[in-house]
């Protein structure tokens, strides 16, 4: 690989992640727009451990919270971080779930091309402007429960087509449910955690069976500004958020969706 395809894919990884535009939908339109080859399974995880760790360390307070609240609900007790921790672990059963039936039933590389990320680029972007204009704006993240927490986790499921968008759909669904758009940007970015944890681990484990598990000086690169992208991405985005909505991601995954479209069936 090239220390261009490297860099591009890094900074890409790094950027979508936690936008509401897709990661994985912009990660397969790499190869596809390009002649570059796909990047195998060790520069996956060298960016998904990137990606980790920003949101991790952005988010340390509330990480630290509900690694207390797991705590907690081992010992049974019912407090804030407890109920965090309940929260975070029901909304990402049903990912998991739905992922690992996914994967046995090859589903994944099915929904892999430009057409199906067109359509739910599209398609997604647009039910993400109703959410964000139809939603109301009553609760933040105190008015939480384990209803909505699952609500959300099973929206998740639609992430494992590719331009759906993990976080998008999470906080298209949040915003249904009448969190604000702030709030609903936080759960998802704290769902984001045990889900990509998930997805790294499966990687690693399927890369520890090929013998390809050392530290190669591309993986550190991409791992290295998959994290300085995302924790830009993150800090930006929830800045925005702090007083607008999600329409610039609106515009963008339409015009995406739309131009995807029209290459593929106009080809």
């Amino acid at each position: 690989m090239s220390l261009l395809h490297i860099v591009t894919l890094a900074i890409v990884q790094g950027i979508t992640e936690f936008l509401p535009i897709s990661s994985s939908g912009h990660l397969i339109l790499i190869p596809a727009l390009t002649d570059w080859p796909d990047q195998g399974l060790a520069l996956d995880v060298a960016v998904h451990v990137g990606t980790l760790l920003a949101v991790v360390i952005y988010f340390w307070r509330d990480v630290g919270l509900a690694a207390t609240g797991l705590l907690h609900l081992l010992g049974g007790r019912n407090t804030q971080a407890s109920r965090l921790a309940l929260y975070l672990i029901i909304g990402t059963i049903p990912v998991i779930v739905a992922g690992a039936l996914a994967a046995f039933y090859n589903l994944v590389d099915a929904w892999r091309s430009a057409e199906v990320i067109g359509w739910t680029m599209l398609g997604f972007g647009i039910v993400l402007f109703v959410a964000d204009r139809l939603g109301m704006t009553i609760r933040n993240m105190d008015h939480m429960t384990v209803p909505s927490a699952l609500i959300i986790g099973v929206a998740q499921i639609l992430a494992l087509i590719p331009g759906t968008s993990r976080a998008g759909i999470t906080m298209t669904a949040a915003r249904f449910l009448g969190f604000e758009a702030y709030a609903a940007a936080r759960f998802s970015m704290l769902l984001s955690i045990p889900t990509i944890a998930a997805a790294g681990l499966l990687e690693g484990r399927a890369l520890y069976r090929t013998g390809g598990l050392e530290l190669t000086s591309d993986a550190a690169i991409a791992a290295g500004l998959a994290f300085l992208t995302a924790m830009a991405a993150i800090a930006l985005m929830m800045a925005w958020l702090k007083r607008a909505g999600f329409t610039p991601f609106v515009i963008y995954r339409v015009v995406l969706g739309g131009g995807l479209l029209w290459w593929v069936y106009s080809a």
